[in-house]
This record gives C-alpha cells, structure tokens and sequence, in this order.
C-alpha cells in the first residue's frame, strides 16, 4: 500500500473563484510515476488544465498520469491525460523532453478533441 502511496499523488483543486461564480467542481488528480513531482510542476499542470474549461464547462474530472520512462533517453517524460466530460470521455497521451511540453502537447490534443466534439454535436 506504501508502494502505491508512494506512486501516486492525487491533488484536489477547486479555486474560491469557482466557488463564488458557482462554477462547476473540478478536480484534479497528478500522478507522478518514478519521479516527485515538484510544486512548479503540479502548479504549472493545474494552469494549463484550467485553461481547457473555457472550451467546456461541463468538465467533471482530469487525471493526470506524469511518467519518466527510461531516465537516459532524450524523450524519456510521459504525460498522459484523461479527461471525464458530462457525457463522454477525452485522452491524450505525449511524449516529449520535459514535462512541460508533454502537458502542453496533451492540452492542445484535448483542446482539439473538445471543439471537435462540439462542432459535431451541433450539427
């Protein structure tokens, strides 16, 4: 059970600004598999995942999984995103030198699949 403790830290957001606009509760979780994910990180991966509610606000949850695959390797940092909408689910899984831009490819991903499925449904 450590060992799982260990693996994992879940981190749960809702900003007093949702709380006030009547927003809806959001949460967040990070896993950080191999690594410590440090504060900058964790801070850095909630900015960007609060940045995709404009695109849809019936957002649920967002797990985030951050993995470092073969520490010597130059693309060796693994973020993979699953994101739990009202009424279906979005996925985005990069790999890229630095956490950073991995989340930053899974957003865009996710940005897309969100406006796609937004066009369709109004049709």
């Amino acid at each position: 059970m450590s060992l799982l403790r260990n693996l994992r830290i879940y981190i749960r957001t809702l900003t007093q600004e949702q709380k006030n606009e009547g927003g809806i509760n959001m949460e967040l979780r990070i896993s950080s598999i191999n690594f410590d994910a440090t504060e900058q990180l964790k801070a850095f991966t909630e900015k960007k995942m609060k940045k995709l509610e404009k695109f849809n606000d019936s957002i649920i949850d967002i797990e985030v999984a951050l993995k470092v695959i073969k520490p010597e390797t130059v693309k060796n940092k693994e973020a993979s995103i699953k994101m739990n909408l009202r009424n279906r689910e979005a996925f985005a899984s990069k790999i890229a030198d630095t956490f950073e831009e991995a989340i930053d490819l899974c957003s865009e991903a996710l940005e897309k699949q969100i406006i796609k499925t937004k066009e369709k449904n109004e049709r």
